[in-house]
């Protein structure tokens, strides 16, 4: 069999990690991903289509990799499939206001890092005390999303992008993980009753208990906070449990 041809990052043309992940009603697909550039590139509908499972490894995967240098993304994206040139859009989601970069040609998405957590409801807004105690620490950050930099004293937000500063603690991880392995219990549970209605082999015991989501740790996500830092990868990194959760 074939393998699919490999995709180049459309920001740094370095070639792109292949992931094979569940998907929603049945079967897997691919996403590719660059962590240097921290971008998911998703064909036409395939965010919408990742099961819970995909969501959750996904979400593990940017935790394991999130010691990478970051790399500033290019001002000219392109299409890996035709080359057609990217256009930021502009969404909505249930965490609120979503960008990503969509080839007009066959609709696939470059989706940064940043915008997938917000997606996913792994982020949320600061606080005005959490966003004055990050100003009287540091007076600049790089933006989660491209990575150019925000000045603190007179932006809550990158001039370049528009992402608003937002941060991944633990009780906010808790809550999606809580989100997606109820999700995920579910939708095994739907499969194996389908599959026993099908084939008389097949009884309700086949189903497996979901997994619960461990407790939430007691972190402070803003205590290493430094000078022109991530604040994404800050909170990555503080929340050491990550693997496990």
């Amino acid at each position: 069999m074939d393998q699919p041809a490999l995709l180049h990052c459309p920001s740094c043309s370095e070639p792109m990690q292949a992931l094979d992940l569940p998907r929603r009603a049945v079967g897997k697909l691919r996403v590719d991903l660059c962590f240097a550039c921290c971008l998911i590139w998703f064909d036409q509908s395939e965010s919408a289509q990742l099961a819970a499972a995909a969501v959750i490894a996904l979400f593990q995967q940017i935790g394991e990799r999130r010691d990478t240098q970051r790399t500033p993304v290019s001002t000219s994206l392109s299409c890996p499939r035709c080359s057609e040139q990217l256009a930021l859009t502009h969404d909505m989601c249930k965490s609120g206001p979503l960008q990503y970069f969509r080839c007009p040609q066959d609709g696939g998405r470059l989706t940064p890092f940043f915008q997938f957590l917000r997606e996913k409801q792994f982020l949320r807004a600061l606080t005005p005390v959490e966003l004055k105690r990050v100003r009287a620490t540091v007076k600049q950050l790089q933006c989660s999303n491209c990575g150019a930099p925000i000045d603190l004293e007179h932006s809550t937000s990158c001039t370049y992008c528009g992402s608003a500063v937002a941060i991944l603690d633990a009780d906010a991880v808790q809550e999606a993980m809580r989100i997606w392995t109820a999700e995920d219990t579910r939708g095994r549970t739907a499969q194996a009753e389908a599959l026993a209605r099908a084939q008389s082999i097949y009884g309700p015991d086949a189903v497996e208990p979901g997994v619960p989501s461990p407790a939430a740790p007691e972190l402070d996500p803003l205590a290493n906070m430094q000078t022109g830092g991530d604040l994404l990868q800050v909170c990555l990194a503080t929340l050491k449990g990550i693997k496990q959760l």
